[in-house]
């Protein structure tokens, strides 16, 4: 009976499927193009949107520049010569005066400079008695003009090298003393503070006049005021110009921008980097920046009117740009979104782009969760 009650049930739900009823599940694939979110989908994804519409875009031009020395008041001192320090006079943070005297080296090329002063001073001692004596010689008829010319040439020769040696002795900070010493007094080119030292005592020392590396010994300047240097695109070049207005924000002092503006603009660009220099004058009475800080820096340019959506709406797939557009809920609740290509400025910089094509005013975009969209679709 049981069996027959079953045979029953089956071919009453076989002639009501046959009559055209359904059941009430009902499975959707979204269309391609499309993300499709469910109501727990789109609370979970906490998606952010904004209306695209015409606004003014470009109006900063932002990068990274570096506060570096004004080159017009340091100095980066290296010895000339090779040697051993035995002597520093100075210490870092101490003020110097021009001339002031910075450390004792001893360098046998120094030695070797005031040998030659020396002996460039008896040769043109000898070379002007015998110059004297032929002409003394020749006016009394009793020397040849040959000899006399010789002599002359000698003593001109000698007064030359007389010269040349002084002069390289000179350059030298050489004493004016009579002996011959190895000592070498290395020398403040400016005035101002020590702001490096890495000369040590006993330290050997290669000279620049020796062709070798020479490695700094002492960095002497003034910080009261730096220079910002940064880097600007070559896209953005065009837009930024002597006088531009510039706002800088330092990670160690967050809160408290410096406002400059752009002094100085490079003729020529990196052909590595595709970049070209900036600079501004930075006053730093009191001291807190410091040469090689980090900056962030925005430049304030002409922005333009525009259909414009922020930058993080674009998402750049292969060599195509899409935005998600938002194309509301079906009845059941799912919120759709198509996936459009879009032209977008990249000549403009910013935290917003303009649209070229593929959005139009009024539309609501994705600004916040586009790529996990992205990775649905």
């Amino acid at each position: 009976m049981k069996l027959v009650n079953a045979l029953i049930a089956m071919t009453t739900l076989g002639a009501f499927v046959a009559c055209g009823h359904k059941t009430n599940v009902e499975t959707v694939v979204a269309p391609v193009g499309e993300v499709w979110l469910s109501p727990e989908q789109d609370k979970e994804a906490k998606l952010g949107l904004e209306t695209v519409g015409e606004q003014a875009v470009g109006g900063l031009v932002q990068t990274v520049g570096r506060f570096t020395f004004d080159d017009r008041r340091v100095s980066h001192i290296f010895s000339p010569l090779s040697g051993r320090v035995t002597r520093l006079l100075v210490d870092p943070g101490q003020r110097v005066k021009a001339g002031q005297t910075l450390a004792l080296i001893d360098s046998p090329d120094m030695g070797s400079a005031l040998s030659d002063a020396h002996k460039a001073e008896a040769a043109l001692v000898a070379a002007d008695r015998e110059f004297a004596r032929q002409k003394e010689l020749f006016e009394a008829h009793a020397g040849a003009k040959r000899d006399l010319e010789a002599a002359e040439a000698n003593f001109r020769v000698a007064v030359a090298e007389r010269d040349r040696a002084h002069q390289r002795a000179a350059m030298l900070y050489a004493p004016d003393s009579k002996g011959v010493s190895q000592g070498f007094l290395l020398k403040a080119p400016i005035a101002g503070e020590v702001i490096a030292r890495t000369a040590n005592p006993g330290a050997e020392v290669q000279g620049q006049y020796g062709g070798g590396s020479a490695v700094e010994l002492f960095t002497i300047g003034e910080i009261d005021q730096l220079w910002l240097l940064a880097d600007i695109y070559e896209m953005d070049l065009f837009r930024v110009a002597v006088g531009s207005p510039v706002q800088i924000e330092v990670a160690g002092y967050p809160g408290s921008p410096i406002h400059a503006k752009v002094e100085w603009v490079s003729g020529a660009l990196d052909p590595t980097t595709r970049t070209a220099k900036i600079r501004c004058s930075i006053p730093n009475p009191k001291r807190l920046l410091k040469p090689e800080m980090f900056a962030q820096v925005s430049i304030q340019v002409e922005s333009v009117r525009a259909l414009a959506v922020p930058r993080s709406a674009a998402v750049r797939l292969a060599n195509q740009s899409f935005a998600f557009v938002d194309l509301g809920s079906r009845p059941d609740g799912t919120h759709r979104f198509e996936r459009r290509p879009i032209q977008v400025d990249d000549q403009i910089s910013g935290d917003r782009i303009p649209v070229k094509a593929g959005l139009k005013a009024g539309e609501r975009v994705v600004t916040q969760g586009a790529l996990q969209l992205a990775g649905q679709n």
